[in-house]
């Protein structure tokens, strides 16, 4: 039985981190999310030009570069929304957030697991270079995905 409001327990298991620290790595975290979309849309673009302008038949880079185009367009749509929303998170909202971080990192462990097994299909499957492509693809889009989320990670779980 409790005596006093001292003897609540009030621990969680995220470490101690201000709010407005908070706010600034979520803002920081979509800012480098929307550099990695730019720079995707930017490459998947100038993969296309360059592919056409040769009048060059790749069916790996021209895949390739749709995931680089797709991936860096949903991207840049998902930082783009969020931004404006970003507001200090209380403890609740905070813990939220951590699971949905490890969450996510989870799912993007898995698109690199996906990319591997659309590159070794295609080469296997009749050396279909486009599938290779696509492969390949998703999985620089889900390892680049890994490292910003564990950034955001290894500093909200200092």
């Amino acid at each position: 039985m409790l005596n006093s409001l001292d003897d609540v327990d009030y621990s969680s298991p995220m470490p101690y981190m201000w709010a407005d620290t908070l706010e600034a790595a979520e803002r920081a975290y979509l800012l480098r999310l929307l550099v990695w979309a730019a720079a995707s849309v930017l490459a998947g673009t100038a993969v296309f030009a360059w592919l056409r302008a040769g009048a060059r038949h790749s069916p790996l880079l021209k895949h390739f570069a749709i995931q680089a185009t797709a991936w860096g367009m949903l991207d840049a749509l998902f930082a783009a929304v969020m931004l404006p929303q970003i507001a200090p998170r209380d403890i609740t909202s905070a813990t939220r957030l951590d699971r949905l971080l490890w969450l996510n990192i989870g799912l993007d462990c898995g698109y690199v697991l996906v990319g591997l097994t659309l590159v070794v299909a295609g080469w296997r499957i009749g050396r279909r270079l486009g599938l290779v492509g696509a492969g390949i693809g998703v999985v620089v889009q889900g390892g680049a995905l890994v490292v910003l989320d564990l950034v955001l990670a290894a500093q909200i779980s200092r």
